[in-house]
């Protein structure tokens, strides 16, 4: 079911929340972790703050407000979250009014919510993702009645259109096209705490990115727990087509993409909208070995995987790659493991993202025998690192004397005249400049490659967008 945000109750408790804040300067920190569908909620939260009368701000200290927007992919995420949350316990003893808000994929978790309802009894509500357009109406019932309140597992597979997302960026921006996940990887809590896929309108999202290309934004990614699993009434190939083919000097990504997906007509849009969507492709591989594949439930076998690289390497010629692998599932012999290994040097990724196993409780894996000890999983890690980082480095070198396309991110932290920026093909490059070209597309010529960026110097008469 879509919702639209002028038939639900959220307008209403939006206006009763800003007739609450009248008069009164209310300030508000939205804290995110976890991945970039996180950040795309917290644009909304953040939306619907300023609507009730919040100032944003970064900062922890003399907030009236703090919402933890959490992530539950790995244990390490959650203890930092927890980490986080019962920061604010000062807060709450020092101001009887002081509110904490758990929204996010732990807020999912009913085990979480109970351990935050008797552990961390400064937080006032928690709330699931897919139900974040409810946030106005507990934020409204708790400065009411000072009643917490936990709400999860009431997912039924809403849409939600309406609330237009505070981003950061002027000229960057996240588009979610579909939420949840039907794949339910043996190691993942996403498909509990996300629920099962639900696509948006195409028109929807066009209109959306149409509206932001006429902003001036130049860099749309579109989102989705499995990207290219999308399914309304156009196919993902059929929409990434249509919004190629807006006007406008802008370049279109999108992640994160699920093997079993990437289908030869969306191969071929790649191929035929060049210009605008990107020589990138981030398609997690998790394994190279088949029986760990059959294990973690991906569905596809290495040597489709490997079909599926050649394909996009003949019809975009020097596409960047990248992938995520897990290191050390249960069971994964050492043999297994060098299958990962060869199946590295056998595709050269432009970068992987690798992570250590990590048991999450309600998942098959978490019940499978032969759980590996941690001081071998690290062992392990260490040498794929070893190797990605030489194929890394291999593969940026070519990259010296050539002029680049770039979008300048902004200035690097801590850092006068040093600026950020990415190529096409989603590569790193760090420039000096005295003149500040944030948001602007320019030419670079790369005149050092490192393991896990480049260095470039500006071409001054190929400035773009002036």
């Amino acid at each position: 079911m879509i919702l639209d945000f002028k038939t639900t109750d959220t307008e209403k408790y939006i206006s009763l929340m800003k007739a609450e804040n009248s008069g009164r300067k209310k300030r508000a920190c939205v804290i995110t972790l976890g991945c970039q569908q996180n950040e795309a909620d917290s644009e909304k939260i953040r939306s619907m703050l300023i609507s009730m009368g919040y100032e944003i701000t970064d900062e922890e200290k003399n907030i009236d407000l703090a919402v933890v927007n959490t992530c539950a992919i790995r244990a390490h995420a959650e203890l930092k979250a927890f980490s986080i949350i019962g920061r604010f316990k000062a807060n709450k003893t020092e101001r009887a009014d002081f509110i904490t808000a758990v929204v996010g994929c732990m807020a999912a978790e009913e085990q979480v919510c109970e351990k935050i309802k008797k552990s961390f009894r400064h937080v006032s509500f928690t709330l699931e993702p897919s139900m974040i357009y409810e946030f106005p109406k507990l934020l409204y019932k708790y400065v009411s009645d000072h009643k917490r309140s936990f709400l999860f597992g009431a997912d039924e597979g809403h849409l939600f259109e309406g609330i237009v997302p505070n981003r950061r960026s002027s000229f960057k921006a996240w588009v979610s096209i579909m939420y949840g996940c039907n794949n339910f990887c043996s190691y993942c809590i996403v498909p509990y705490v996300r629920g099962r896929e639900r696509s948006r309108r195409s028109a929807d999202i066009i209109e959306e990115c149409r509206n932001l290309i006429k902003e001036g934004c130049r860099e749309i990614t579109l989102l989705g727990q499995n990207v290219n699993s999308y399914k309304s009434d156009m196919s993902f190939p059929e929409l990434l087509s249509a919004i190629a083919n807006i006007e406008g000097d802008f370049i279109l990504r999108f992640m994160t993409s699920h093997p079993k997906d990437v289908s030869d007509e969306l191969i071929r849009v790649m191929r035929d909208c060049q210009g605008k969507l990107t020589p990138f492709f981030h398609l997690p591989v998790q394994s190279g070995n088949d029986r760990i594949l059959s294990k973690m439930n991906r569905t596809y076998t290495r040597e489709k995987y490997l079909d599926t690289v050649r394909k996009l390497r003949e019809a975009v010629p020097g596409i960047a790659l990248s992938t995520d692998i897990i290191v050390g599932f249960p069971g994964e012999t050492e043999e297994e493991y060098s299958d990962t290994l060869s199946l590295l040097s056998e595709v050269k990724f432009d970068m992987v993202y690798a992570f250590i196993y990590s048991l999450r409780e309600g998942t098959r894996a978490a019940e499978m025998d032969g759980h590996i000890a941690d001081e071998v999983k690290s062992e392990r890690m260490t040498r794929l690192l070893e190797l990605q980082n030489k194929i890394s480095l291999e593969l940026n070198l070519p990259y010296e004397n050539r002029i680049c396309r770039v979008l300048v991110d902004g200035k690097k932290d801590g850092e006068e005249n040093i600026y950020t920026a990415k190529t096409m093909s989603n590569k790193l490059v760090q420039f000096s400049s005295d003149v500040d070209y944030t948001g602007k597309f320019i030419d670079v010529k790369i005149v050092r490659a490192g393991v896990f960026s480049l260095v470039g110097e500006v071409i001054e008469r190929k400035i773009q967008n002036d």
